[in-house]
Formats: structure tokens, sequence, C-alpha cells
């Protein structure tokens, strides 16, 4: 039987958002042939992954919850990533998403304040809780001011990113060594 995540010694987590961070955010995006990866995005959570950090995806995606696309569209979504990262020679440890939201067409999504969706700090809770984190010398790179709420709330550092490059604005932040 394979050892549990945590049975692990705890090491930092590179917490990322997706949409904006990861990938062009262009509204929405489940289907491959809308996405784009986010410049120097591969090569950061490569380098991540080399420095012995776990990298993890906590996403809103209330799309699923919008009923724009299926949990089912947004998982193979994330397969697709993976398999690219994969070639690439990197990984993203886990995926958590946050379908809910208050103004759900989809009844089983309405939720008046969704724990796990951004600001609050549902996703990093349960990451921390699954995985061997060293919480202090996490962080979280998120592209809009709830994704700052969500680190602070789970008492980790967060970082926005405002576009460009992804593995550049790292090593500016003295996260990676360039």
């Amino acid at each position: 039987m394979p050892a549990s995540p945590l049975d692990a010694k705890t090491r930092p987590a590179l917490f990322l958002d997706r949409d904006g961070v990861l990938n062009e955010d262009r509204g929405y995006v489940a289907r491959w042939e809308d996405f784009a990866w986010i410049p120097g995005a591969r090569d950061a959570v490569v380098a991540f992954n080399r420095a012995g950090w776990l990298v993890i995806v906590v996403t809103n995606q209330s799309g699923v919850g919008r009923g724009y696309y299926t949990e089912a569209d947004m998982h193979a979504l994330h397969a697709r990533m993976a398999e690219e990262l994969a070639e690439a020679g990197g990984r993203i440890d886990a995926f958590y998403f946050a379908p809910h939201h208050p103004e759900s067409a989809v009844e089983s999504y309405r939720h008046p304040d969704p724990p796990d969706r951004k600001p609050n700090p549902g996703m990093i809770l349960r990451a921390l809780a699954d995985w061997p984190i060293d919480r202090d010398r996490s962080v979280l790179v998120g592209d809009k001011r709830s994704d700052m709420e969500a680190a602070k709330r789970a008492g980790i550092r967060g970082l926005m990113f405002k576009g460009g490059d992804l593995k550049a604005f790292l090593i500016d932040e003295a996260l990676l060594l360039g």
C-alpha cells in the first residue's frame, strides 16, 4: 500500500489560481480549444516541482454552478493541463475547485456563502489538511483581491500576479532563482 501524502515530511506549497495565473482568463474557460497557457506558467510549475515544493491549484469554477459547463468538462481540461505539464517534466499535485456560487442556476451548487469559494479559504484549508504542507513557507499566487483575501484567511502569504511571464514574476518575487 502506498504511503499517504500526510506521511511525508512537510514542505512548502505553491498555491496557484487557475484563470489569469496559469492560463489566460478568457471567461469561463472549460474547453481545451479556449485554453492558452500564461507565458512562463509551465516553466514555473516545473521549477517549483524540482525545488521540492507541492504545486496545488485552487480555482473558483462558478461556470459549473452557473450551468455553463459540467464538472466532467472541467476535469477533462485539468487532465489536459496535467498531460502538457508532464510533457514538460512538471506536475500539479492537486486541483481543488469551488463550483458553488450564491446565484447559481443549478440548485445543488447554490450556496449563500460557499466556504470553498474565494475569498473564503476552504480550498486552501482542505489542502493544508490533505497534504504535508509547511504553511509558513507556502504562498498563493492569484490575480484577484479575492485570492489575496483567501490566502490571508488561510494564514499564508499571497502574491498578486498582474500578468506577464509567471516564472519571471516568481523570480522577481525571490521565490525562484533565475
